[in-house]
């Protein structure tokens, strides 16, 4: 795992996250010690549009008391 110091980070630091790829880590150190670890994260995917109709015809039958009301909720109509 590469390792820079603040200082080179700190002068490099866009030089050095486009050079990364998605789950690439470097770790910045301060007098040989390790203080931070930056991983690059992947890019948030952009969600499909979606499109009516896509499902159409898709429901082949549908029982005739679909929208009766149900026997257990029957107290609750009253």
């Amino acid at each position: 795992m590469p390792q820079y110091t603040i200082q080179e980070a700190q002068s490099q630091l866009g030089e050095l996250i486009h050079q990364m790829s998605p789950g690439d880590e470097f770790v910045i150190t301060e007098n040989n010690l390790p203080v931070a670890k930056l991983i690059l994260t992947p890019a948030p995917t952009s969600k499909k549009v979606r499109q009516l109709g896509t499902l159409k015809g898709t429901v082949l039958s549908m029982a005739s008391d679909f929208d009766a009301p149900m026997e257990d909720f029957k107290e609750y109509m009253d």
